[in-house]
């Protein structure tokens, strides 16, 4: 295996130890299947830094939604719980 920063599955499975140790060096590798990219073994600074940034987007959406909405009516907990597992709110109490 060459030191590309692209790897087919087929090396990526004959050099993970070695992949590994390229992202503990902070370099990522991205993994391809049939020439397309569908993976990436990245360093897990950034894979931390890439969970934290969606959270935070998903954080600031809320609010924003939120706002938006003002006062108008929301869902209980109960009626959540209801609606995923199909029982009535007076069920899940």
């Amino acid at each position: 295996m060459d030191d590309s920063a692209s790897v087919s599955v087929r090396e990526a499975r004959a050099n993970l130890a070695r992949l590994l140790d390229h992202a503990e060096e902070g370099e990522p590798t991205v993994i391809t299947r049939g020439g397309a990219a569908v993976a990436a073994i990245v360093p897990i600074e950034e894979y931390n830094a890439l969970e934290e940034a969606a959270d935070e987007l998903l954080a600031r959406k809320a609010l924003r939604t939120l706002a938006e909405e003002g006062d108008a009516p929301r869902a209980t907990l109960a009626d959540v719980l209801a609606d995923i597992f199909g029982t009535s709110a007076a069920d899940t109490a």
